[in-house]
């Protein structure tokens, strides 16, 4: 039965709403999408303002929203959408780069981040996952947005107290899951790489947001 509705989930349409300032990148990328099995661009917009309005009326599976708007921001139109329709996952797509950027957006509510010279099939893979409840962040963005994360001040004592390495008591496996999901892996792709199951990968990143304390 649980086969049955995992394929359901996998072969179900995703309707996406863009929100984009500019003519030309928006017709770009509803070319490029709807030429992908199981996406169906609904919509666009040139405005936050619009964008609300649309996603009101299509009640979208995803969101892909530019940052630099004229007048609301994606970041305020990102919270709006968020405290309305919750269940709605939003991808960030812009060119910024900047790491406080990265962390303003999640803070918000955005499901993943992504820069604008991203290849059309990774964006298509980044919008599904997005849609069953994954993040995602670029991982040239990624490495730089770690080096705002705190590092432990007493290594010795984490050690000690958890029986555990400094890396942040990960299991050899672990670590290996973490590399995967900082270069923006999906469980599936984790899978495929390390010759496991998904239900193990998924198992393995559960435990790896538990250790560290994150979401």
């Amino acid at each position: 039965m649980s086969v049955q509705t995992n394929e359901c989930m996998e072969n179900q349409e995703i309707k996406v709403v863009i929100v984009e300032d500019y003519k030309l990148t928006r017709v770009g990328l509803r070319c490029a999408l709807n030429q992908i099995e199981n996406i169906n661009v609904v919509a666009e917009a040139e405005s936050a303002e619009e964008g609300i309005e649309i996603i009101k009326r299509e009640q979208p599976d995803v969101v892909l929203m530019d940052l630099g708007l004229p007048n609301m921001n994606g970041l305020e139109a990102t919270i709006k959408i968020k405290e309305m329709f919750s269940q709605i996952k939003v991808v960030i797509l812009t060119s910024h780069d900047r790491e406080e950027e990265v962390l303003a957006s999640f803070g918000s509510g955005a499901n993943a981040y992504c820069l604008k010279d991203i290849e059309p099939k990774a964006l298509s893979d980044v919008i599904k996952s997005a849609a069953k409840g994954a993040c995602w962040i670029d991982p040239t963005v990624a490495r730089l947005a770690l080096k705002l994360f705190p590092k432990p001040e007493n290594v010795e004592f984490l050690s000690k107290n958890t029986n555990a390495d400094p890396k942040g008591h990960l299991t050899e496996r672990e670590q290996e899951v973490l590399k995967l999901l900082v270069q923006g892996r999906s469980n599936t792709e984790i899978a495929k790489e390390l010759i496991v199951s998904v239900h193990t990968a998924k198992a393995h990143v559960c435990s790896i947001l538990q250790k560290l304390c994150v979401d």
